[in-house]
């Protein structure tokens, strides 16, 4: 049950925004084995004068720079997570075009009883 969330500039075309959505939802399902349909995801634009970054640890980001963080259950190997960055920069390559080096993800390990997934029920308590 993956949450995640994408920040990006500005600017770029539906079809680009929904290409990420399509993109991490596949790498989701094949590095995470999520289940098909969990897709909780949001996109926020930001103009250019609130999104700052910066090109630590030798990398060159460029203005088509994606923030992801994914927020998971707390159950995720170490492995699973290499996995799912590699596939995540792979195929966000591939469609919409985003730069390996432009693809900044954050895992948030959460445990399952902070989860509430609606009817204000705890599910997976």
């Amino acid at each position: 049950m993956p949450f995640i969330h994408i920040s990006l500039r500005a600017g770029k075309p539906e079809s680009y925004r929904q290409a990420i959505f399509d993109s991490l939802y596949r790498a989701m399902r094949e590095a995470l084995d999520v289940p098909e349909g969990d897709q909780f995801m949001t996109i926020s634009e930001h103009d250019a004068a609130n999104f700052r970054y910066g090109n630590a640890f030798g990398i060159q980001r460029s203005d088509d720079l994606v923030y992801i963080q994914i927020t998971v259950f707390d159950t995720r190997t170490a492995e699973q997570k290499k996995a799912l960055f590699r596939r995540i920069a792979e195929l966000l390559g591939e469609r919409p075009g985003i730069r390996p080096a432009d693809v900044f993800v954050n895992v948030l390990d959460s445990a399952k009883e902070n989860w509430s997934v609606g009817h204000g029920l705890a599910q997976f308590a």
